[in-house]
C-alpha cells in the first residue's frame, strides 16, 4: 500500500478534506524544488504533485506550460525528479508524492524502469495524463504490484464507459478535472461539480480530488463540500512567478497555509 490511502482514511477521520498541491519540478530552478516541496508540507499540503517537466505539456494552461519551460532550460527530466523525492524522503516520509507528466519520459526509460526507480525513490503514484486507462490495465496491475497508485483523470465529458474503466483500475485517488479546457482557466461551478460527481461516485469508490480553476480559499472551502480533495496547481506557480526567487519558499509556505486555514474553518 502506498501512502495515499492512509493519508485519506486520517484525514476522513478528523472530518478533513486533503489539500493536494501541485509545483513543477526544477521552478524556478532546481535546487529550489526540495524546499518548495518542504514548504508545501509546512503550509499544510496533505499529498504532494510533483510534475515532471515536459516540452508538450497538452493540459496545462500557459502558466504551468512556462514552469515547465524554466524547468527544462535547466535540463530537468525525470532522473532529477527522482532525485528530488529521494532527497525529500530523507526528511518526510509521511507524505504522499504523486509524479505527474506524460507518457513520453516513461516510454524513453521503459514501463518497468519507471516503476522500480519510482519505488526506489519514494513516490507513491502518478498521474500519467495521456494513458487513457482503457489501455493501461497491464501498467496500473505492475504498478499495484509494487505499492504505487495509477491515478486517473475524470471530466465533465468523462463517459459512463471510461468513468468505469477509472474504476476498475485506478487507485489512491481520481482526479475530477472541474472544467472543460486547461489547466488554470476559468472559475469553478461548484454546484455543477457536485451535479457530475454524483454519477462518478456510483462507479469509482476511491476518494475524489477536484482541481483546475481553484484559485483561492472561498473556492477551496465551496469545493470541499463536494469532494475529498482540493487540488491547486496554477495558483501556486503564479505564487513562484510573482516572488523574487529567494523568497519563493516563504511565499508560497504563506499561500498554502491560507488554503488550508480556509479549509479548516
Amino acid at each position: 500500500m502506498s501512502r495515499i490511502a492512509p493519508t485519506f482514511a486520517a484525514l476522513a477521520a478528523s472530518k478533513k478534506t486533503a489539500l493536494v498541491t501541485f509545483i513543477t519540478a526544477g521552478d524556478p530552478g532546481p535546487e529550489m524544488t526540495v524546499p518548495l516541496m518542504h514548504a508545501l508540507v509546512a503550509g499544510g499540503a496533505d499529498i504532494l504533485e510533483l510534475g515532471v517537466p515536459f516540452s508538450d505539456p497538452m493540459a496545462e494552461g500557459p502558466v504551468i506550460q512556462r514552469a515547465c519551460e524554466r524547468a527544462l532550460k535547466f535540463n530537468v527530466g525525470l532522473g532529477d525528479v527522482f532525485g528530488f523525492v529521494r532527497e525529500f524522503r530523507k526528511t518526510n516520509q509521511s507524505t504522499p508524492v504523486v509524479l505527474m507528466g506524460y507518457a513520453n519520459p516513461i516510454e524513453r526509460i521503459g514501463s518497468d524502469a519507471f516503476i522500480a526507480k519510482a519505488k526506489e525513490a519514494g513516490a507513491d503514484g502518478a498521474i500519467v495524463v495521456d494513458y487513457p486507462p482503457e489501455e493501461c490495465e497491464e501498467f496500473a496491475s505492475a504498478m499495484r504490484a509494487s505499492d504505487l497508485d495509477l491515478i486517473f483523470l475524470l471530466a465533465p465529458t468523462s463517459t459512463p464507459e471510461r468513468i468505469a474503466q477509472v474504476a476498475r483500475f485506478g487507485s489512491g485517488f481520481s482526479y475530477y478535472v472541474s472544467l472543460k479546457g486547461v489547466t488554470g482557466a476559468g472559475n469553478i461551478d461548484v454546484a455543477d461539480v457536485a451535479r457530475r460527481l454524483a454519477p462518478i461516485r456510483e462507479h469509482v469508490k476511491l476518494p475524489i480530488g477536484v482541481g483546475f480553476g481553484i484559485r483561492d480559499g472561498e473556492t477551496a472551502r465551496a469545493v470541499a463540500q463536494v469532494a475529498d480533495a482540493v487540488v491547486i496547481g496554477s495558483r501556486i506557480i503564479q505564487e513562484i512567478e510573482a516572488t523574487p526567487k529567494e523568497q519563493a519558499v516563504e511565499a508560497v509556505q504563506r499561500f498554502v497555509a491560507g488554503i488550508r486555514g480556509a479549509l479548516d474553518r
